[in-house]
C-alpha cells in the first residue's frame, strides 16, 4: 500500500484532484479511456461494486485506516495521497466528500444498441447542467429506467458534481453517447415520448400517452428551451406533465422523476 503524503496540492501525481478540469481528465493521456474524479467512500464503493478500477486515491490520514480502508484494501497496488486537512479543503468543495477521492478509469463506450434491450429507455437531449444530469440519474436508477442514451452536446454523467448530485447512481444505469437517438431506437422497435409543452401534447396518464407501448423511449429536453421543435416533430408521442396554480413546467429533473414513475410504475402494472 504506497501511501504518499504530500506538502503541496502541485505535488506529483495529485494534478488529477487539484489542476485538471472534468475535460482535460476525459481525454487524460495518461488513459486510453480517459479519468473521472468520485468523491466520498459511498460513491466510491458503488463505483467498484459497478465494475470501475480506481486509479489513486486522496485522502486525509485518518481515514486510510478509517472509512477508505475497505478500498485501500481492495486495491493494495495503488498510491494513496495524504496531507493535512487544512491542505485538502484548498480543494473546492472538499469539506463535502467525507475526506476522501479517487481517481477512477473510465470504462470502454458501448453503443446504444448494446445497452437499449430492455422496455423503458431514457433520452437526455442537450441537459447541459451537472446538478440536472444527476438528478435525472439518480431517478433513472431508482425507478427502474434501463438505459439512458445522451446527445453529444449534453453535460458528461462521469461530470465530478453530476456523480456527486447522482449518489453514484450514474454507475447503476447504462448509458452512451449517441448523436441521433431517435433514430437509433425507431431501428430498435422503440416508440418515443417527448416531453414537451406543444399545444398538441397529451396529458401524462392519459390514455395516449405511449405507455402501452412495449418499448418506450422517454425523452427529457434542455433546460429553458426544452426540445427543439426537430425532435418532437420525430417523436410517436408528445405527453406533458399536468399542471396546477399556474406552474406552467418543472425543473427538468423534477419532471424525469414524474415521467419515469408513471411510465415505469404503468409498464409494470400491465405486465404483472
Amino acid at each position: 500500500m504506497p501511501i504518499i503524503e504530500i506538502q503541496s496540492l502541485s505535488s506529483p501525481g495529485v494534478e488529477v484532484y487539484s489542476r485538471l478540469t472534468d475535460l482535460q481528465l476525459r481525454i487524460s493521456p495518461s488513459s486510453d479511456r480517459g479519468i473521472f474524479i468520485a468523491e466520498s467512500p459511498k460513491v466510491i464503493r458503488v463505483a467498484v461494486s459497478a465494475g470501475y478500477r480506481p486509479l489513486s486515491l486522496l485522502c486525509e490520514q485518518r481515514h486510510i485506516t478509517g472509512d477508505a480502508a475497505d478500498i485501500i484494501a481492495r486495491f493494495p497496488d495503488i498510491p494513496v495521497y495524504t496531507g493535512s486537512r487544512e491542505l485538502l479543503a484548498q480543494l473546492t468543495g472538499y469539506r463535502l466528500t467525507r475526506g476522501v477521492l479517487a481517481a477512477m478509469q473510465r470504462r470502454e463506450r458501448l453503443s446504444p444498441e448494446a445497452i437499449c434491450r430492455g422496455r423503458r429507455v431514457a433520452i437526455i437531449y442537450n441537459v447541459v447542467d451537472t446538478t440536472n444530469i444527476g438528478s435525472i440519474f439518480r431517478s433513472a436508477a431508482a425507478l427502474g429506467i434501463e438505459a439512458v442514451l445522451l446527445t453529444p452536446d449534453s453535460c458528461d454523467p462521469l461530470n465530478r458534481r453530476a456523480v456527486r448530485v447522482s449518489m453514484g447512481s450514474v454507475f447503476l444505469v447504462p448509458w452512451t453517447w449517441c448523436a441521433d437517438p431517435i433514430a437509433v431506437l425507431h431501428s430498435l422497435g422503440f416508440r418515443v415520448a417527448a416531453m414537451a409543452l406543444s399545444p398538441d401534447a397529451v396529458a401524462l396518464g392519459s390514455p395516449h400517452d405511449g405507455a402501452d407501448s412495449p418499448q418506450l423511449a422517454i425523452m427529457l429536453g434542455t433546460e429553458g428551451d426544452g426540445l427543439p421543435a426537430a425532435a418532437i416533430a420525430r417523436a410517436d408521442y408528445v405527453v406533458r406533465i399536468p399542471m396546477a396554480a399556474g406552474v406552467d413546467s418543472l425543473n427538468v429533473g423534477s419532471a424525469s422523476a414524474v415521467a419515469f414513475w408513471e411510465y415505469v410504475a404503468r409498464s409494470r402494472a400491465k405486465k404483472s
